[in-house]
């Protein structure tokens, strides 16, 4: 197993590009900083329909639509779909995928599903199990209030290191073959506890998951963070992520290009009433396939580090007083001509 690098990380031996992207998005999230970079922006929650459960899948199938559109790709063509989100037996992205007749694999990471899903994918692609694989999740924000939390109507109030799960779709077409933009390695992540009870502070609870992924990376890559134009966790917040700004300094670790997270990027903190930042299935997914992946077609960046992060909790847990276990995938995505 020649592409096996330490414990965690794996080199893909054969070219597995992103070769599309699709982003749908709420109304809130459009007004944030990323509006230009998505796909479409939804006029309300509902997405047309009576129920916010709904209007998730239905805002996960049309972004599926839309990228099956730019890939030119039916689904006819494509051997998987992966996808998750954050409703109770991963039902929004069942759902969304009913029609589809593609096979099915369901997933749950939290809001490292992306992360999972484009590993997942790419492994399948390098294994020679598949040619067109869909990575796909979603969240929404009315809906993960009622399943995690309390229902919008009882007015609780947010404490400052409280997040905000975004109503977002990302979806992404990964293919064999070199598309300019491939996939090249993939470091799958452990369950990483530090012993956060507190449910309105995930960043916290997942900053150590991604601690433990990025520097596994590195040791099983034998590369620094000064190797990659850019670093994006997600979704830590600006909370999360400045506590693992500080983990990572306490390790040696410095970064002296882009060391930023989905959560940050995908709103105006001072402008929008988010707190801590962004979070959901749907952030990491939106922000990647929105943003990051134009980023790195446009030349802007020519190596990113992706490192979707996710709390691994239910509302029984937390109500049970458990600690919030995290994870952290991180995939190394590199555009044509990287060094």
């Amino acid at each position: 197993m020649a592409k096996r690098l330490g414990a965690q990380t794996v080199a893909l031996t054969k070219a597995v590009s992103v070769a599309a992207g699709a982003a749908v998005v709420g109304s809130k999230e459009g007004e944030g900083p990323l509006r230009e970079r998505f796909d479409e922006v939804g006029s309300d929650a509902y997405f047309g329909q009576k129920t916010w459960e709904k209007a998730e899948s239905v805002m996960l199938k049309h972004c599926f639509e839309l990228l099956c559109k730019k890939s030119q790709t039916a689904p006819a063509q494509l051997d998987y779909l992966l996808a998750g989100d954050l409703q109770s037996q991963c039902t929004g992205s069942a759902f969304a995928a009913r029609e589809s007749a593609v096979p099915f694999l369901g997933l749950y990471g939290a809001c490292s599903t992306m992360g999972e899903a484009m590993t997942l994918g790419a492994l399948l692609i390098d294994g020679g199990a598949a040619q067109r694989v869909c990575a796909m999740t979603s969240s929404h924000f009315c809906a993960a209030e009622r399943e995690f939390r309390l229902p919008l109507e009882y007015g609780g109030q947010r404490t400052p290191s409280a997040q905000w799960t975004a109503t977002a779709a990302g979806a992404v077409l990964l293919q064999s073959g070199d598309c300019g933009v491939r996939i090249t390695h993939v470091t799958t992540g452990r369950i990483t506890d530090g012993g956060i009870t507190d449910a309105a502070n995930m960043g916290a609870a997942m900053a150590p998951a991604a601690l433990s992924t990025l520097k596994a990376h590195f040791a099983d890559t034998g590369r620094a963070p000064g190797d990659y134009d850019a670093i994006i966790t997600g979704d830590l917040g600006h909370f999360g992520h400045g506590l693992l700004e500080e983990l990572m300094r306490r390790e040696g670790y410095s970064f002296p290009n882009v060391f930023t997270d989905c959560g940050m990027l995908l709103y105006d903190a001072q402008r929008q009433d988010v707190h801590a930042g962004g979070s959901g299935c749907g952030c990491s997914a939106a922000v990647f396939a929105g943003h990051i992946l134009k980023c790195l077609r446009e030349g802007m960046w020519r190596r990113v580090l992706f490192a979707p992060t996710g709390a691994l909790m239910s509302v029984v847990t937390s109500q049970q007083g458990e600690s919030i276990p995290g994870i952290c995938h991180a995939l190394a995505i590199e555009a044509e001509g990287a060094a």
